[in-house]
């Protein structure tokens, strides 16, 4: 019997070689950075593109920490201001995890176990936290790249509605605890926007039996 199956096209054949830069051009640099970058890259057609820009915003990269109780089986969620909600029209303050910047020479779980204990005086043991995931916020447009974690820690130690936060970073984080159930409750009411709590709570709907 004939099998009229098509030939599978390959997925992600290309990679840095393919792509020529041949400048790039600081737009703005503050406490963020704006580059243009002037490139061409190989199509699929096997044929390469014309030469063009890009703007791309270099904003560091960040890791978050997704706190998950699997005795309890409850999550910390955060609340706080964001500015880039504004624009919404609903409310700026979003649930999020614990999540923040690199520092100069900082790993991974450097930053983790620092913005832990910033944002929610939680020490963690850097053994505990453990990777669910490195993704591109939206490659589109900025370079970001976010190191998801989770980390175990226990829930009836944290007293919800206690404010963290530093003061010269403008932080006013307000704790809570929500069962998984409830978290994924506010997902699923769009209450939860933010893409990493996003994926980390998709995440944890799937896994939390191993945990």
């Amino acid at each position: 019997m004939q099998d009229d199956k098509p030939n599978p096209i390959p997925m992600l054949q290309f990679d840095q070689k393919d792509v020529t830069i041949s400048a790039v051009k600081t737009k703005y640099d503050g406490f963020f950075k704006l580059n243009e970058y002037h490139l061409q890259h190989k199509l699929f057609s096997s044929k390469v593109s014309g030469e063009f820009t890009r703007e791309v915003f270099e904003r560091g990269d960040a890791v978050v920490v997704m706190l998950y109780d699997p005795i309890k089986d409850n999550v910390l969620l955060l609340e706080q201001f964001r500015t880039g909600a504004l624009r919404m029209g609903d409310t700026p303050w979003m649930l999020e995890f614990v999540a923040g910047m690199f520092d100069e020479d900082e790993s991974p779980i450097d930053v983790a176990v620092r913005e832990t204990k910033e944002e929610a005086n939680i020490v963690l043991d850097p053994s505990d936290i453990k990777p669910i995931m490195q993704y591109l916020s939206s490659p589109g447009g900025t370079s970001e790249c976010i190191y998801l974690y989770w980390a175990p820690f226990d829930s009836t130690l944290v007293s919800p509605g206690s404010i963290f936060g530093l003061d010269d970073e403008n932080e006013d984080i307000l704790l809570h605890i929500a069962s998984r159930v409830e978290a994924l409750a506010l997902l699923a009411e769009g209450k939860i926007t933010n893409a990493a709590t996003v994926i980390g709570l998709q995440w944890l709907a799937m896994n939390y039996q191993t945990l």
